[in-house]
């Protein structure tokens, strides 16, 4: 049985929630040519963006640093927040950077090769549910909608 409808105001909050408590996402990059790469990455919800880090060698940070456009997802398949983002390349702050090695349980900043990446969310939708669907975008153009 499907559940009823979250109220936008509801759903808003419970994606806020999950930004703040999640501590991977599915992170989809694609190169100049397009060649798709996915690959989990924690982070770090913070002042609305999310921050990532990962060696400068692999195939997503080499599609970042080419090609600033990502999506990334968090969530099971009934219970999905599929963010879309624009990325730049950060030195984190002290506390940002103690914050995301808390959270993540990796402190990348000893690492020379190992970057910060500031995702600013463009577009951010979240549903469980069919019923969800309709109302699904929460953000749009940087832009909460609800």
């Amino acid at each position: 049985m499907t559940a009823e409808a979250r109220p936008l105001e509801v759903r808003k909050q419970d994606t806020l929630n999950r930004l703040e408590k999640d501590v991977d996402a599915w992170v989809s990059t694609a190169s100049l040519d397009g060649t798709p790469y996915l690959m989990p990455l924690s982070f770090l919800w913070s002042d609305g963006t999310l921050l990532l880090s990962t060696s400068r060698s692999n195939p997503t940070a080499r599609n970042l640093l080419a090609n600033p456009v990502v999506q990334l997802t968090l969530g099971e398949m009934r219970d999905v927040i599929h963010v879309s983002g624009t990325v730049s390349v950060v030195e984190a702050s002290e506390a940002e950077g103690a914050a995301f090695a808390a959270k993540a349980g990796f402190d990348p900043r000893p690492l020379p090769n190992y970057p910060f990446f500031r995702v600013t969310p463009t577009k951010i939708q979240a549903w469980r549910e069919v019923n969800e669907l309709k109302d699904r975008v929460l953000m749009d153009n940087g832009t909460w909608v609800v």
